[in-house]
């Protein structure tokens, strides 16, 4: 059988939940295989804390207003072995799906993720985050850093800012590296959760 994605070194447990991920991805949107892309993923902090990240499919949705794009994602770490047999470090791997848009106004670098008890005191020492004051209800649910305050807050307008409230997943973290904008989560692979964020760029696409 000829998969969507690759298969090298997966289980059949593995390429049967990809599979299953795929067929309902695409039974919810307008799915195509991409071609060979270079999303250039190492670039992105959130698979910077990785020994290597490499792309096992990526699809292009083609009913939003501007493409928009789902990823399967296999990231690889090298962890330290704890047995009282053996030394020195062995390879992990997890699969998780990420979606990716490309957005029209420039962010700078930006990372948003939901705001935790941490950093809530962190802020009240260090002012680090960029908050909104027309948007209570937003600052107070997200953490938002960025390199450019000045080109974030111009960016994340109230379309931005509602189409990111909407998206309720506790482990979603979002970065943005100027036009590109990624989001995802350190969770495994499953349907239920590709389609939450494929609806996301899908929506973000539509909107803003």
């Amino acid at each position: 059988m000829d998969y969507p994605f690759d298969t090298v070194g997966l289980s059949s447990e593995q390429i049967d939940i990809f599979q299953e991920t795929y067929e309902t991805l695409k039974a919810h949107f307008r799915l195509e295989l991409t071609g060979d892309i270079n999303f250039h993923l190492p670039d992105f902090e959130v698979f910077r804390t990785h020994a290597d990240v490499k792309l096992r499919g990526s699809y292009v949705i083609k009913n939003a207003r501007t493409d928009c794009y789902v990823l399967f994602v296999e990231v690889h770490d090298l962890l330290k072995n704890n047995s009282k047999y053996s030394t020195g470090f062995y390879d992990y791997y997890e699969y998780q799906t990420w979606a990716l848009a490309y957005l029209k106004k420039d962010f700078g670098r930006v990372l948003i993720r939901p705001e935790t008890l941490i950093d809530k005191i962190i802020e009240l020492v260090h002012p680090v985050e960029l908050d909104f004051e027309d948007d209570k209800a937003f600052s107070d649910t997200f953490y938002v850093l960025t390199n450019d305050r000045w080109k974030a807050d111009a960016s994340m307008d109230r379309n931005f800012r509602n189409v990111v409230m909407d998206m309720r997943h506790e482990d979603v973290v979002i970065e943005i590296i100027d036009h590109t904008l990624i989001i995802g989560h350190s969770k495994p692979v499953s349907a239920d959760s590709s389609v939450q964020l494929a609806e996301f760029v899908v929506r973000l696409c539509s909107s803003c």
